[in-house]
This record gives C-alpha cells, structure tokens and sequence, in this order.
C-alpha cells in the first residue's frame, strides 16, 4: 500500500475535531487560529511552510486545499 493509499483510507473513515481559538490584540483586532491536529497533518504529510488555500464552500462547509508547487518556493517546498 502506497502512502498517498493509506492516507486515503485514514481520511475516508474518520474525522477529527479542533477548536477555534481567538487572540484578542490590543486595537481591538482579533486573529483566529484553527489547529491541524498532528495525525492529520501527518496522513497528509503536510510540510513546515507549506501554504494551503481555504474556500468557504457554505457557512458550514470549508475546504482546504493544497497549493501547487508554483515558481517562486510558493506551495510545498522541497524535500532535501
């Protein structure tokens, strides 16, 4: 079983739950955090510093998608 076989039998059957959290700055901005937890980000195998693209599907729907590699070190870097 290849990698990218067992990452989608792990996402397929299951979810994972996180929390919003909030860090309320002094100006009265706030910034929102949404944390991958580490066996999904794993199964993924996700990088330090790759960048992913949010899309809000519908209030209740957000997808996350990988950026591709792009020209100038954009999406995920390279493995050394």
């Amino acid at each position: 079983m290849l990698t990218s076989d067992i990452t989608s039998v792990i996402l397929l059957g299951m979810g994972y739950l996180s929390k919003v959290q909030v860090i309320e700055r002094a100006r009265g901005t706030r910034q929102f955090y949404l944390i991958c937890p580490a066996p999904l980000a794993e199964a993924l195998e996700l990088a330090k510093g790759e960048e992913v693209e949010w899309v809000v599907e519908d209030k209740r729907t957000l997808t996350i998608r990988r950026r591709p590699a792009g020209r100038h070190g954009e999406g995920r870097p390279h493995e050394h």
